[in-house]
């Protein structure tokens, strides 16, 4: 299991929301440029960026962040607001290395498909794709976690693997921004019910102590954002973990 480290901008400055609430924001004095720098190691060589204007169709940062993506060596996995099949190739298109969709996927019951189709071919999705869960008490939360989707859970990933999609990241609503540690019980059940599943933890990793129990899980990765700001986790401990992840592989 590796760490990714994680970047949200808001306004074209770095920040965590609390429980993806924008009128709970902290705003952080380093620019994305500074962050990506400090990151970029041997072994680390993937970023999480999440647009939160574009998570609410508003796409003022867009540019800003291609700029940014073009000239960095890291691979960048890319969410917020990614509501068409066009905006997915615009973003691979443009340097991403993986894009995160979410709203579209469950609020358009075509969206995957035709994304299967477009993106993925006929027999294995590509790579590029990972399906964004968010999920409160096992409820599959949407439009910034507004909204709540009738689809269960299990159902929701059977359908994804279906079309070929096997990459999945799960935020743990309960725990995200809290520093609370991970939402160990929800993604063993995952586990459970689709061991073959590539799965992405995100939400409440408050020192490297979470890491190491959501390293005995079969774990692809895990997201960390705040734990880094806030000091509870290290770049040096990251990039270490990162290392000897790689090199055990």
């Amino acid at each position: 299991m590796y760490i990714i480290p994680a970047i949200d901008i808001l306004d074209k400055k770095v920040v965590r929301l609390r429980e993806g609430d924008y009128s709970q924001v902290t705003e952080y004095d380093v620019t994305l440029e500074e962050m990506i720098e400090r990151y970029q190691s041997n072994g680390t060589n993937l970023i999480h960026i999440i647009d939160l204007n574009g998570a609410k169709n508003d796409f003022s940062n867009q540019q800003y962040l291609f700029d940014v993506i073009r000239k960095t060596d890291m691979q960048v996995q890319y969410g917020g607001g990614i509501r068409s099949i066009d905006k997915v190739k615009e973003l691979i298109d443009a340097g991403v290395h993986r894009v995160i969709v979410g709203t579209q996927a469950i609020t358009n019951p075509m969206f995957l498909d035709e994304l299967s189709k477009a993106i993925c071919g006929r027999d294995k999705c590509s790579h590029n794709v990972v399906i964004a869960i968010d999920v409160l008490d096992e409820v599959i939360k949407y439009s910034g976690w507004m909204e709540s989707s009738p689809i269960k859970l299990m159902d929701y990933v059977d359908r994804c693997l279906s079309l070929g999609f096997f990459r999945f990241l799960c935020t743990d609503i309960n725990k995200d921004g809290k520093l609370g540690g991970a939402g160990v019980e929800l993604y063993a059940k995952l586990l459970d019910h689709s061991p073959f599943i590539k799965l992405i933890a995100s939400g409440g990793v408050s020192s490297m102590a979470d890491i190491e129990q959501l390293s005995n899980y079969k774990i692809e990765s895990c997201v960390v954002g705040k734990a880094i700001y806030e000091g509870h986790i290290t770049i040096d401990e990251v990039k270490n973990w990162n290392l000897e992840s790689l090199m055990s592989i």
